[in-house]
């Protein structure tokens, strides 16, 4: 698919040389990230002699620009049809344990890393109108797997042999008061006074100047029903205190691209409802402007104008561009991002459901911030452009994406805009937010903030 004309050209990709070592120590890294350390236990290639031994099956792979592998393998592991990328022993037994030994015949440190860092989006050109990689794009979509956290799942092999030779169980980091999974509840702040304009428009569409005149006026008169930060604190507040992230949006103008920024402006009176919001446990992050996603510069600016201490980011519309965007992110100085989602699909783009440190392709290393990815928007779910569901369709369409964030122990990430709690709307409104929000609270799980979850992750 080519890149959309509107879309600036892209910088080149940039990449240190990635070597075994260098995607064995990221995997791993974030392997221990999720689980308490076990001692004497070696894992690595045939050539190191560990205790585990994984396939060494990726080729020359690492070593081009290609963004995408040969297909996968797909094998049964926990009852799960599981997408298993440069495994080049289709018929061997995925996992042989031996006397204090254990062997994996597919490569699922490779195929860990080529999912968890990205690259596909990093040394594909495709881009959407947005800027953005696209769904349709991915191998996600393309074999089918983005509500299932391959990585994870790779993982859980790995586990088991790791079990096998040790002797010993091991258990997943436990979230907070042993909670089975949790849950970050956020709300990017795009519009505050235009909830009028829809109706407004169609009375006038259809010449009904009585209603249109009466729009106009509740307009003039009356606070807007997307002017509601308050009321969407104490919606996610009903679920065992649960506190909403709000990711403002401090640019009001259009940008260069006629994209349309915030329909508000940072007064002082709404800077005080902020600050109120904070004191009674809300967190404040800031909503990057379109072109902050590739301009240090203009994200320094948002972040000034915006007059707190935002330590958490999302960028609006989710603009990423995965050749800039890490590198914006981390010169400016954010502690975590929660960007990497899809737009048109729920689930999991780096095929991931806890947190982890981008790869800096660059450097060869990871990047300095956390990135809590993004699993649900409430625009994804029905948007003329994305799912379309029908109501009563949201939940049972995200319960096995919930199964396998429980199953794992991950963070559940949620992006309710503000204006979907309007009452008006019976698509993705209030009544399917508090469905979604019974739901997580039924499965036990524990409401955290971004900075609370990083503060859980061991350094």
């Amino acid at each position: 698919m080519p890149a959309a004309p509107n879309v600036p050209a892209l910088p080149p990709p940039i990449a240190a040389p990635i070597s075994t070592e260098t995607r064995l120590a990221y995997v791993l890294r974030h392997f221990w990230l999720v689980h308490e350390p076990l001692p004497n236990v070696s894992i690595g290639y045939a050539d190191t002699q560990p205790t585990v031994t994984i396939a060494d099956a990726a080729g020359p792979f690492f070593q081009q620009n290609t963004p995408f592998p040969a297909a996968p393998n797909f094998r049964e592991w926990a009852g799960r049809r599981v997408p298993f990328f440069f495994d080049t022993q289709p018929l061997a037994p995925l996992l042989v344990l031996g006397a204090g030994q254990a062997v994996i015949n597919a490569d699922i440190i490779s195929a860990a890393f080529y999912l968890l860092s990205g690259w596909q989006e990093y040394f594909s050109d495709t881009r959407d109108r947005h800027g953005r990689f696209p769904f349709d794009a991915s191998v996600q979509k393309q074999y089918g797997f983005v509500a299932l956290p391959v990585v994870n799942c790779y993982f859980d092999v790995l586990k088991m042999a790791i079990e096998h030779v040790t002797g010993r169980p091991l258990s997943i980091r436990p979230w907070r008061q042993g909670a089975p999974f949790a849950a970050f509840i956020s709300h990017d702040i795009d519009n505050l006074r235009s909830a009028w304009k829809a109706p407004a428009k169609a009375a006038l569409k259809q010449g009904q100047l009585l209603k249109f005149g009466q729009q106009l006026w509740r307009h003039l008169t009356q606070p807007d029903a997307w002017d509601n930060l308050e009321t969407v604190a104490a919606a996610t507040a009903e679920y065992d205190g649960a506190r909403s992230t709000f990711f403002i949006l401090p640019e009001h103008r259009p940008g260069a691209d006629g994209t349309p920024n915030a329909d508000y402006s940072l007064s002082a009176g709404f800077v005080q409802r902020l600050e109120t919001l904070k004191t009674q446990g809300c967190a404040l992050g800031l909503h990057g402007s379109i072109g902050t996603a590739t301009d240090a510069l203009h994200l320094t600016r948002n972040l000034d104008d915006a007059g707190y201490a935002a330590r958490g980011l999302r960028f609006h519309y989710l603009r990423w561009e995965p050749r800039q965007t890490p590198g914006v992110v981390d010169s400016v100085g954010f502690e975590y991002d929660s960007t990497l989602g899809f737009a048109e699909h729920y689930g999991f783009r780096h095929s991931y459901c806890h947190p982890f440190y981008p790869f800096n392709f660059s450097t060869a290393t990871e990047h300095g911030f956390l990135e809590i990815p993004l699993v649900v928007m409430d625009a994804t779910l029905h948007h003329p452009h994305y799912l379309r569901l029908a109501p009563a369709e949201v939940l049972p369409a995200l319960r096995p994406v919930l199964d396998e964030i429980a199953r794992f122990g991950g963070v559940f990430s949620l992006l309710w805009h503000n204006e979907n709690f309007d009452p008006a709307n019976t698509r993705n409104g209030p009544a399917q937010f508090h469905e979604l929000m019974g739901e997580l609270r039924g499965r036990g799980a524990t409401f955290l903030t971004g900075r609370e979850i990083l503060a859980l992750l061991p350094s």
